[in-house]
């Protein structure tokens, strides 16, 4: 799975995503018949076709910090990109893109100085140290609103290869599956816009702007999940199978796909599992908004540590989804009403 390594190992947090957009790129280029990068920065590969116009969307940006203030000494005050568990980010090693890549780690001043630790710092508490001061760091050109990604955490296969490990897992995972699709359907005949969407992570921003240029028959956001395997009944597992929206915190998956999807599975023994939570949201939201609305639902891969610097992710959960959607695509059904 070189391909996957690749986009997990790049960079890109939302707002600044110009490096794994290119690798994507150059990728998808050979199995669609055009490739162009929006005016709100979302790359859009289309492939021409009959009806229906299908539109898939993977978010291409990542969590990650900017930094916001630096003082004498060279403490790096940050804020977050998108939502991060907090505790993950203590001991972190990190990259500021200054005029150089300069190296730091995370820590709090309990920390560095070994005190002990009687309760779990806030994001406020903590600060990025690179043994700089703020002069040595301003020739480096750190500065106020330089992105900051998270260092030394690439991919790697654990668990018998069974299992992927890295940062970035939400929403690489969703690329590498959508340029999978487009070489796999490349022959077929019907039309399909494969968006990778930029600021997913900040607000779903990207979606909404490519949906109502694109106004597709309906759409599939393809994203990751969080597992809940670690609880007693869960519903959402590591080698699970791909999970289907049903509901999240803010939108309803759309019952006329989702039910395409769960016939598709049944016909082709291919596992599925089914979202339904509280929390979370993906691009499906916005995209379902656009226009006079559009027909949408997720589909999600499980992962474990979502939101951290570093995920967990089954291979096996990856290959069903693929295998899930090339199925649905190759005869893409035309209309769809709840």
């Amino acid at each position: 799975m070189e391909l996957l390594e690749k986009l997990i190992n790049a960079y890109g947090v939302s707002g600044n995503e110009s490096e794994v957009r290119e690798l994507i790129k150059n990728e998808i280029s050979k199995y669609v018949d055009k490739t162009y990068v929006d005016k709100f920065g979302n790359l859009i590969a289309y492939k021409k076709g009959k009806a229906p116009r299908v539109m898939l969307a993977a978010h291409m940006d990542e969590i990650g910090l900017m930094v916001k203030r630096i003082n004498e000494k060279g403490k790096i005050v940050f804020s977050t990109i998108g939502g991060i568990e907090v505790p993950s980010l203590i001991g972190q090693k990190v990259a500021i893109q200054g005029k150089t890549q300069v190296i730091g780690v995370i820590t709090s001043d309990q920390l560095a100085s070994g005190d002990e630790i009687k309760e779990l710092p806030k994001v406020t508490d903590l600060y990025i140290d690179t043994g700089l001061n703020r002069s040595q760091l301003t020739k480096l050109g750190v500065e106020i609103g330089n992105y900051v990604h998270f260092y030394d955490c690439n991919y790697r296969l654990i668990g018998n290869n069974e299992f992927i490990c890295g940062k970035a897992l939400d929403n690489r995972i969703g690329c590498y599956i959508q340029i999978e699709l487009a070489r796999l359907l490349k022959e077929n005949k019907n039309e399909i816009f494969y968006v990778f969407t930029v600021q997913e992570e900040v607000g779903l921003y990207g979606a909404r702007t490519s949906a109502y240029t694109i106004d597709p028959a309906w759409a599939i956001a393809i994203d990751t999940t969080a597992a809940d395997d670690v609880y007693s009944t869960p519903t959402r597992s590591l080698g699970g199978g791909p999970v289907i929206t049903m509901k999240d915190a803010s939108m309803l998956g759309n019952l006329c796909i989702n039910n395409w999807l769960m016939e598709v599975a049944k016909k082709n023994n291919i596992p599925i599992q089914y979202g339904v939570s509280e929390y979370g949201v993906t691009d499906a939201l916005t995209i379902s908004l656009s226009r006079g609305g559009i027909p949408a639902t997720s589909v999600g891969v499980p992962v474990r540590n979502i939101h951290t610097v570093v995920g967990v992710a089954s291979v096996r959960d990856v290959q069903n989804t693929i295998k899930l959607l090339e199925i649905l695509l190759r005869k893409a059904p035309s209309t769809c009403l709840v």
